[in-house]
C-alpha cells in the first residue's frame, strides 16, 4: 500500500506520534528522514513537517527543498516545520525571550479555518520551542495566537499550506487529534481505508509475489512480533514456512514449553532447539550490558545458522521487525541516537547467505496487536507484555549464570501470576523484575541472612517510547513482597521501581 501522507522528520522525539495519530484514522503515512524522500510519491495527498530538536537559525540546521511539494499537496508544519516554512518563504524567526514549554491556551483563532473547524475556544495546546516567528511568511496570514505567542499559527493565503507552532499530536493538546483529521481528512482528503483486514490482505498477497514457491524460515520468540509475522507467513506460504523457537536460557519460567505448545495448537510448523549451555557459555563472566546483548545475538545467529543449515533449499529469512525499528535505524538528527542496539535491525553475516522479509516493518506495536487479533492470535500471545530481546540476561545485573537465571524466573513467576490473578497484568505495559548485584542484610526465622536484592518494575504506556511507573495497590506489593520472599531461596529483599520514562530506560539494562 503506498502512503498518502508523508511525514518528514527533523528529529523530534515527537515524530513517531504523529504517524500514530495519521493512522489512528485509518490512512497509511510514512515517516522519511528530511533529506530521504521516497523515490516513489504516487498517490501521495499531503506532507507533515515534523518537530526538531534544531534551530531553524542554525547554519546546519535541516534545510530540505520543499518546491516540490509547495503549493502541489497541502502541507502542515508543526513546531519546527512551521518556523522552517516561515524561513524559507519571507517570514522571520527568531530567539525567544522566554522559551515556551509547555501548555497554553489559543486565545484568538479564525474559527473559518480548515485546519481549526470545531476547535473549541481557548483549546489548550501543547508548546516545546526556543524560537519564535516574529513575521510571517510573505503572503501568509496569522490563524491562531496565545497570550504570549502572536503566531501560533498561520496559512498561506490561496493555497493549502499551514503551519502551527505547536504540537498536536501529544495528548496535552487536548483537541489535537481533530486538528490531525482536519488536515488529513478534510483538507488532504485521504481515503479511510487502512485497516487489520486491508492489511493482512495486501501483506499475504506481497508476500506471495515476493517469495513465491521459495522456503522460509523464521526465529520465533514466544512474544507478539514474531508470532503475527509468523501467522501472516503461513496464511501466504503455508508448509514453505519453518519456525524455529529457540531457548536461550533467558526465557521466564516454563515459557520455552508452554509457548511451543501454543505454537503447535496454531497449526504452524515450530521446531525448538535446547541452546541453554552455549549461550551460558557466550556469557561466562560478561557484566557490561551492551556486550552481554551481542553475545547473545551472535550466539542466536549461531544457533540459528546451525538449525537452518538441516533444512534443506531455505531462501529467506523472516524477522519481526516493527516500524519503531526502522525509523530509530534511518531517522537523522534526534530520534536515532544509540540508546541500545536493536535486535532486529542491522543485517545478517555473510555466511548466511538468505534473502529478508519482514512483514510487520510498517507497524507500530498496537497495529501489530490489531493484525494478530485480526488473524485470531491466541491472546496469551497476543496480549503478552513486551519482553526484550536478550530476555533475562539484562534483567540479571552482572554476570549470567544458571543459578541466578533460576533466582529470577522463580521472582518473576511470582510478580507476574500474580499481576494476572489480581486482575492488574493487562492494565499495566509492561512488567518484569531485575535481580540486583546487591546483597543485605535480614532477618529469617531466628538466623540473620545476607542475600540477594530484586527490584519490581512495571510501566504504564501506549507503545512503549514514554512510560510512566505503575501505580499499582500497596496491598498488591506487599503480597507480592511476601510470596517472593517467603518462597524464593536466595532473595531477602523487594523494591519498587519508581522511575518514568525518560529519564530512566524501562529495562535496567
Amino acid at each position: 500500500m503506498k502512503p498518502q501522507i508523508l511525514i518528514l522528520d527533523f528529529g523530534s522525539q515527537y515524530t513517531q506520534l504523529i504517524a500514530r495519530r495519521v493512522r489512528e484514522l485509518n490512512v497509511f503515512c510514512e515517516i522519511h528522514p528530511y533529506n530521504k524522500f521516497p523515490a516513489e510519491m504516487q498517490g501521495l495527498k499531503g506532507v507533515i513537517l515534523s518537530g526538531s530538536p534544531c534551530s531553524v537559525r542554525d547554519a546546519d540546521a535541516p534545510n530540505p527543498d520543499l518546491s516540490m511539494f509547495k503549493s502541489k499537496v497541502p502541507i502542515l508544519g508543526v513546531c519546527y516545520g512551521a518556523q522552517l516554512l516561515a524561513q524559507k518563504f519571507g517570514g522571520k524567526v527568531e530567539a525567544s525571550n522566554t522559551r515556551e514549554y509547555g501548555r497554553a491556551n489559543l486565545e484568538t483563532f479564525d474559527a473559518k479555518s480548515e485546519l481549526l473547524k470545531g476547535i473549541s475556544a481557548n483549546s489548550q495546546v501543547w508548546m516545546s520551542h526556543g524560537d519564535t516567528i516574529t513575521q510571517t511568511p510573505i503572503g501568509a496570514k496569522i490563524i491562531a495566537s496565545t497570550s504570549s505567542v502572536k503566531v501560533a499559527a498561520y496559512q498561506f493565503e490561496g493555497e493549502k499550506t499551514f503551519a502551527i507552532q505547536f504540537h498536536p499530536e501529544v495528548t496535552h493538546s487536548l483537541e489535537g487529534k481533530a486538528i490531525v483529521k482536519n488536515f488529513v481528512v478534510d483538507i488532504c482528503g485521504c481515503e479511510q481505508n487502512w485497516t487489520p483486514s486491508s492489511f493482512v490482505e495486501t501483506t499475504v498477497s506481497a508476500i506471495q509475489n515476493q517469495v513465491g514457491n521459495d522456503r522460509v524460515v523464521l526465529g520465533l520468540s514466544g512474544g507478539v512480533d514474531s508470532s503475527v509475522a509468523a501467522l501472516l507467513l503461513h496464511k501466504a506460504i503455508g508448509k514453505n514456512l519453518f519456525c524455529i523457537f529457540v531457548d536461550n536460557g533467558l526465557l521466564r519460567k516454563d515459557e520455552f514449553e508452554s509457548v511451543l505448545d501454543s505454537y503447535k495448537h496454531m497449526g504452524l510448523n515450530v521446531i525448538g532447539v535446547d541452546a541453554k549451555n552455549q549461550f551460558y557459555t557466550a556469557l561466562k563472566n560478561e557484566t557490561d550490558p551492551e556486550r552481554k546483548r551481542k553475545a547473545i545475538g551472535k550466539t542466536f545467529i549461531d544457533v540459528f545458522d546451525q538449525e537452518s543449515h538441516k533444512l534443506s533449499d531455505i531462501k529467506w529469512l523472516a524477522q519481526g521487525t516493527i516500524y519503531p525499528d526502522v525509523i530509530e535505524s534511518v531517522s537523522v538528527k534526534g530520534p536515532s541516537a544509540t540508546i541500545k542496539s536493536h535486535h532486529n535491525v542491522g543485517g545478517l553475516p555473510d555466511y548466511m547467505k538468505l534473502k529478508i522479509v519482514e512483514p510487520l516493518r510498517m507497524l507500530f506495536k498496537d497495529e501489530v496487536r490489531l493484525v494478530g487479533k485480526e488473524l485470531n492470535l491466541e491472546e496469551n500471545i497476543l496480549h503478552r507484555h513486551p519482553f526484550p530481546g536478550p530476555g533475562l540476561a539484562i534483567r540479571i545485573l552482572g554476570d549470567i549464570t544458571a543459578e541466578k537465571v533460576k533466582v529470577l524466573q522463580e521472582v518473576d513467576a511470582i510478580f507476574i501470576n500474580l499481576l494476572k490473578s489480581r486482575d492488574l497484568y493487562n492494565k499495566v505495559w509492561q512488567a518484569g523484575s531485575i535481580l540486583l548485584p546487591v546483597q543485605s542484610v535480614g532477618v529469617m526465622g531466628d538466623e540473620r541472612t545476607y542475600e540477594n536484592a530484586v527490584a519490581l518494575r512495571a510501566v504504564t504506556s501506549t507503545d512503549g517510547m514514554t512510560a510512566d511507573w505503575a501505580h499499582l495497590p500497596y496491598e498488591f506489593l506487599a503480597e507480592v513482597s511476601n510470596e517472593i520472599i517467603n518462597k524464593v531461596r536466595g532473595v531477602n529483599r523487594v523494591v519498587y521501581d519508581i522511575s518514568s520514562k525518560p529519564p530512566a530506560t524501562i529495562e535496567w539494562e
